[in-house]
């Protein structure tokens, strides 16, 4: 039955590997189970439906990969797109969280159409990598800030804006602690540093009393899900629309990126190209859509399933032990819970938040920085997304800067005209807001 399914023997593999590559795969994406809540509850979600929904929502979406496409990768609410969420369209936009769920389901409705009909491939062809790498890095600078403050290093000031925090109070000494620990071992190439990063910081948190023990570590499942709330027709109003649209690229290329690198990483591509694709795209829409329902932010596929095919997997079997392992954490929810709690500083998840940006930021290094009119655009889409507190005004000002980087240097040609489109939108949209 394996072997009709999922065709592990013929893809130089066991069900022993397809095993162990998803309890790996699992471990090194655990983290997702109590970071994502951080995220939904800074938007308004109640924190029980923010981790029930989390855990479902990976689960649904990883098995979905697995039984339509045969691929080694697990799927989650998104590092980044859930900053976007939280940050920009629920605090800054003022959306509230019910109608923010509903733009989730639209723009994974229009993955799924972009996908079954190839318009896809036009929206690719259409964003420079420059973008794309000012992008990561600038997301992964900006969730790096955010545990930085979680973790009291650092703090407002009047004058210079940010300053730093006071590193021998209590909360500040564990989020140096847990992050020592993690750096340690991500130093030494343990692939789950992030898990046992975060394990290590919850018990020295508990050993010291800084976080009460839990009431329960284990019980079942309160399946109150934030999605039985969503505001479909709400999320459809015409000034929502440019809100859906990015999330929809934030989404498209995200999964695009990762899928590749994960397959280049397993031997899966085929002439360049990825063997059933669209197949994969649909799973992430799929997951999307099921993703929003449930109540959670943007899921999408995890770069970090390349640990798990490093382990051995190749086939959707991993997937669906990965799937079953986050589906059984639902009975873990006491103590999830008591992880993702916390208003303010919350030092036990914040080592993992400054990691997660590091692993992000390493995007910069395929930037062209020799030429002007690559670097220019990714700088300031990149600084400008932890300095506004804001994803989408890094992207939007990388976006009106490399057409007018590339404009002046007279390699117009390189711009396609939906980039020209979008700057003109951008720069008009901006100027009606300060008018």
């Amino acid at each position: 039955m394996l072997e009709r399914l999922f065709h592990v023997r013929a893809m130089g593999s066991t069900p022993g590997r397809e095993v162990l590559g998803g309890l790996t795969t699992f471990l090194t994406m655990a983290y997702i189970l109590v970071v994502n809540p951080v995220f939904l509850t800074a938007a308004g979600i109640p924190l029980a439906g923010a981790v029930a929904a989390t855990c479902v929502s990976a689960a649904l979406g990883t098995l979905l990969m697995a039984l339509l496409a045969n691929y080694p990768i697990a799927l989650a609410p998104g590092m980044g797109l859930n900053a976007f969420f939280a940050y920009t369209v629920c605090l800054g936009a003022g959306v509230p969280w019910q109608t923010a769920l509903g733009l989730v389901f639209w723009s994974g409705l229009l993955f799924l159409l972009l996908t079954v009909t190839g318009v896809r491939a036009t929206l690719v062809r259409a964003v420079p990598p420059a973008l794309l790498l000012g992008a990561a890095t600038g997301i992964g600078f900006f969730i790096a800030f955010i545990g930085l403050q979680h973790g009291g290093l650092v703090k407002d000031d009047p004058n210079t804006l940010v300053a730093l925090g006071d590193l021998t109070a209590p909360p500040a000494l564990l989020a140096l602690f847990g992050l020592a620990v993690s750096l340690g071992l991500l130093a030494a190439r343990v692939a789950t540093a992030l898990f046992w990063g975060l394990a290590a910081t919850l018990a020295a948190a508990l050993a010291t009393g800084l976080m009460p023990l839990p009431a329960a570590v284990v019980g079942l499942p309160d399946l109150s899900f934030p999605g039985f709330e969503i505001d479909l027709l709400g999320a459809l109003r015409p000034e929502y629309l440019p809100l859906i649209l990015v999330l929809l690229f934030f989404a498209l290329f995200d999964t695009l990126g990762t899928l590749m690198a994960i397959a280049h990483e397993a031997g899966l591509l085929r002439e360049g190209g990825l063997p059933r694709l669209e197949r994969a795209l649909a799973a992430d829409a799929l997951g999307m859509v099921g993703g929003a329902l449930l109540g959670t932010t943007t899921v999408t596929s995890y770069i970090e399933s390349g640990a798990g095919v490093g382990g051995g997997a190749r086939t959707g079997l991993a997937s669906m032990v990965t799937g079953g392992l986050l589906l059984s954490s639902l009975f873990f929810l006491p103590l999830l819970t008591s992880i993702a709690a916390g208003t303010g500083l919350n030092p036990v998840t914040a080592p993992t938040l400054i990691l997660v940006g590091i692993l992000m930021v390493k995007a910069a290094r395929d930037v062209r920085w020799d030429d002007p009119t690559e670097a220019a655009p990714a700088f300031f889409t990149a600084l400008l997304m932890p300095l506004t507190f804001n994803i989408s005004h890094g992207l939007a000002g990388g976006i009106v800067v490399f057409a007018l980087v590339k404009t002046a240097a007279g390699r117009w040609r390189e711009v396609h005209w939906l980039i020209y489109l979008l700057a003109v939108a951008i720069v008009l949209g901006y100027a009606l807001v300060s008018i």
